[in-house]
C-alpha cells in the first residue's frame, strides 16, 4: 500500500510472527492514504495468522497467543502505535492538527493508566511494558512542536492542492487536508506568504 501511494520505505524488519515497515511518510499525506497504509498492517497480520495456522496447525495455541497479543497491542489508542495514529486521523478531521496531536497524547496517557490498573502487575514484563509505554508517549509529547513545524515546512516547500479551504487567524490552527488563508490585523495571507514571513523572523 505504501508503494502504491509512492511513499518511501525506510526499512522492513521481519520477525517469526510478524514484521514492521517503517516509512518516510510526509505529515501532509492525505488522511485517507495514511489510514489505508496503517490498516494494511493489521489486515496483513490477520492474513499471515491464518496462513501460519494452515502450515502449522499443531502450534495453534502458541500462534494464536502471539497473534492476538501483538494485534491488540498495536491497535491500542496509544500514539505512535498504529491504533493511536488511526485515532489521530479521526480527531484531525474535526479539529486543527496541532490540537489533535495533544488530544492523542492525552488519550494515550489515559489508555496507559487504564492498562496499568487493569493488568496483573505481579509480572515483571507487564510493569516494563507500562514504563516503556509512558516513556514512548512522553517522547511523542515533547516532539509536538517539532512535528508541527515540520508539518508547516512541508506546506511551504511543496504546493499541496487540497480541495477544502479555511480562514484562520492563528498559525497553530491549521488543519490537515485543507488549505488556509490567514487573517492578521485585517490583512489576509496565503499559507506560503505567512510561512515565509514567519521564517524571516
Amino acid at each position: 500500500m505504501g508503494l502504491l501511494f509512492k511513499v518511501k520505505i525506510k526499512n522492513i524488519s521481519i520477525y517469526p510472527l510478524g514484521g514492521i515497515t517503517k516509512f518516510e511518510m510526509p505529515i501532509n499525506i492525505a488522511k485517507k492514504k495514511e489510514f489505508l497504509i496503517l490498516v494494511m498492517g493489521p489486515l496483513f497480520q490477520i492474513l499471515a495468522y491464518h496462513i501460519l495456522l494452515l502450515l502449522s496447525p499443531m502450534y495453534k495455541d502458541t500462534i494464536s497467543f502471539y497473534h492476538y497479543n501483538i494485534l491488540f497491542f498495536n491497535l491500542l489508542p496509544i500514539y505512535p502505535l498504529d491504533g493511536g495514529k488511526i485515532i489521530n486521523i479521526l480527531i484531525s478531521e474535526f479539529i486543527p492538527f496541532k490540537k489533535s496531536l495533544k488530544i492523542s497524547i492525552i488519550i494515550s496517557y489515559i489508555t496507559s493508566l487504564i492498562l496499568f490498573i487493569k493488568l496483573d502487575k505481579k509480572y515483571l514484563n507487564i510493569i516494563i511494558m507500562e514504563v516503556l509505554l509512558v516513556v514512548l508517549i512522553t517522547k511523542e509529547y515533547k516532539k509536538i512542536d517539532y512535528v508541527y513545524n515540520k508539518f508547516m515546512l512541508e506546506r511551504y516547500l511543496k504546493p499541496y492542492k487540497f480541495k477544502k479551504a479555511n480562514i484562520i487567524n492563528n498559525i497553530n490552527n491549521m488543519y490537515r487536508d485543507q488549505r488556509h488563508l490567514l487573517e492578521k490585523e485585517g490583512k489576509y495571507y496565503t499559507e506560503s506568504e505567512f510561512l515565509l514571513k514567519k521564517l524571516k523572523k
